[in-house]
């Protein structure tokens, strides 16, 4: 049985990391394939019932994006 004092004996992380002092690391290294192509959105907890994923999301505003396309055009 754990206690503890072994999860805490078994812990690498520590309470605190200078990343300035950290070598290696990139800040932003994959920003610039993301830019432009992908906007995050929250969604109501109503609508996330109803469009549990990104397709569903995706398919329904495109769809509604050609309904309000063909209205423009009929006006």
């Amino acid at each position: 049985m754990n206690t503890k004092r072994d999860i805490r004996q078994s812990d690498k992380m520590r309470e605190e990391y200078d990343f300035e002092t950290m070598k290696g690391g990139v800040r932003g290294k994959y920003a610039k394939a993301f830019e432009g192509t992908a906007t995050t959105v929250l969604l109501d907890a109503d609508v996330a019932e109803v469009f549990p994923d990104a397709k569903c999301v995706n398919e329904a505003l495109r769809t509604l994006a050609r309904v309000l396309r063909a209205q423009e055009k009929n006006t």
